[in-house]
């Protein structure tokens, strides 16, 4: 998932109540937790500023921060001071953990064990293919991995592959496991696609590494398929941006590739409203949200078959798969999109009908709310919940209701 949220902390909805109740939702705030990140700050942006009565309000918790690993672990000290102090106020109603692999692992299996010992009720949030790491790890690494998950009233799953792992191998019963599709905000502007003929806007969002598919663009552009294609390809993210440049000059593409480095919300909402394709050439991923808010811009979508989209996504139809790296398969997908306007266009239109349908903020919040309700006793509350977008299709009962898909 792409490090190119705001670094900003959420600032809560609004003034706390001396007898409101409130649900921590924790992971790292800062662009350090990626896509985990995103997730998490959408719920929070998402919010009402005025709550009713018995809606509770969604704070923010740090687990990380911006710092060292050392330091990181003061930030999880602080973490858990806070959530002692919430629970002795009798009013932190319970938390919501963020979690992907590796340290991250460690870091919020900390904060479930805590909260389990507080007697205060999780719900454990899973947003990485866990399988890969998980079998790499000790015999009794694994065991206490499997410890810690059976710890929550609840664990989220973000697709079909996660939710067998988690109940399978991790044996966390099936009754106990959700799965919710992320959603990302509905785009604020829509510029268009480019006219037939005209020069095509290509646009890669991720943190630049080997692992995201970067290289593996960069020598697609090269591809003889591409030579005298009338494109302008735009690189956002952090990383190795000077390394990738001058791959990109020894390549010979350097004069259609345009780096912007890292970029906040804003600013990717612009590059996504102005451009017609966007490449995710990803080795591994889990369902990235630069994919979910390409398709509620009308943006048709290059990419691997990796982790879950392809649970989600259908070749031909909202999506176009390239073989891992293989930048030949690339370079023929995008000139496959970019050769066939009608495909490009009829893409973007079932890429926004999909996100309408599945990936819409209110769909997610309304889902997670749900779950909140159901093991905390209370839950958010969503701006214009009852009003919800012309287009969206989550009916008014669902929104009262937070029904949650299964």
């Amino acid at each position: 998932m792409p490090l190119i949220s705001s670094p900003r902390r959420p600032v809560e909805a609004s003034p706390v109540r001396r007898d409101e109740r409130y649900i921590y939702i924790a992971c790292p705030w800062t662009p350090v937790g990626g896509g985990m990140f995103k997730v998490a700050d959408y719920l929070i942006q998402s919010q009402a500023e005025r709550r009713p009565n018995g809606a509770a309000l969604l704070r923010p918790l740090d687990t990380r921060g911006a710092g060292s690993p050392v330091f990181s672990l003061w930030v999880l000290f602080c973490a858990i001071a806070s959530i002692v102090r919430g629970r002795l106020s009798g009013r932190l109603a319970g938390v919501h953990v963020n979690m992907a692999e590796r340290m991250s692992l460690f870091r919020k299996g900390t904060l479930v064990v805590v909260c389990a010992a507080l007697g205060l009720p999780t719900v454990l949030h899973l947003h990485a293919q866990m399988q890969c790491f998980y079998s790499r790890l000790p015999a009794v690494f694994r065991g206490l991995a499997r410890w810690v998950f059976s710890l929550p009233k609840a664990v989220i799953v973000i697709g079909p592959a996660a939710r067998r792992f988690v109940i399978d191998v991790l044996q966390v019963p099936a009754e106990r496991v959700h799965t919710i599709i992320n959603g990302v905000p509905e785009p604020q502007s829509f510029w268009g696609l480019s006219p037939e003929g005209g020069r095509q806007r290509v646009l890669f969002l991720g943190n630049l590494s080997d692992r995201k598919g970067v290289l593996d663009l960069l020598r697609a552009l090269a591809e003889p398929v591409l030579d005298g294609a009338d494109m302008e390809v735009t690189i956002a993210g952090g990383g190795d941006v000077a390394g990738y440049q001058a791959k990109a000059r020894e390549l010979g593409v350097d004069g259609i590739v345009r780096f912007e480095g890292w970029c906040d919300q804003k600013k990717v909402s612009r590059l996504l409203a102005k451009c017609d394709m966007l490449v995710l050439p990803s080795y591994d991923e889990v369902l990235p949200l630069a994919i979910l808010e390409a398709l509620a811009h009308g943006v048709a979508v290059v990419t691997t078959a990796v982790g879950e989209i392809p649970s989600l996504l259908t070749d031909g139809v909202d999506a176009v798969y390239v073989k891992v790296g293989n930048p030949a398969s690339i370079a023929a997908g995008m000139h496959k999109v970019m050769d066939q306007p009608g495909l490009r266009q009829s893409m973007a239109k079932n890429g926004r009908d999909l996100y309408l349908r599945q990936f819409s903020m209110s769909t997610f919040f309304c889902n997670v709310a749900s779950v909140h309700q159901h093991h905390f006793g209370v839950a958010g509350h969503m701006k214009d919940v009852l009003r919800l977008a012309q287009n969206d299709p989550v009916p008014a009962e669902t929104a009262r209701t937070y029904a949650v898909v299964e």
